[in-house]
């Protein structure tokens, strides 16, 4: 899945001023988009992130893509966000 923040979006004017960065639950709320589309539908509640690692920033207006591994039968993926090569988040999410 391929997702681009454009500079239009309403979290970036306080995240940081003049130096624009897509603030991570908005990386994540993509994540859980991908997640959901894998799983036909919205994950039933509560929705859990294991472990989520941010390595590297998303700058607003950037093109990021992020794949997708099931863990077992279990309601459960592993995830990375990248930019090209880059990492930029990885991490799990359960349902």
């Amino acid at each position: 899945m391929l997702f681009t923040i454009p500079v239009t979006h309403p979290c970036l004017p306080g995240h940081f001023p003049g130096q624009p960065v897509v603030p991570g639950v908005v990386v994540l709320d993509r994540v859980l988009d991908a997640v959901e589309a894998d799983f036909g539908g919205p994950l039933p509640a509560p929705v859990r992130w294991p472990q989520v690692k941010f390595v590297s920033p998303l700058l607003p207006g950037q093109e990021a893509s992020i794949e997708l591994g099931r863990v077992g039968d279990a309601q459960r993926w592993t995830f990375k966000v990248r930019r090209g090569d880059v990492v930029l988040a990885s991490g799990e999410v359960a349902a």
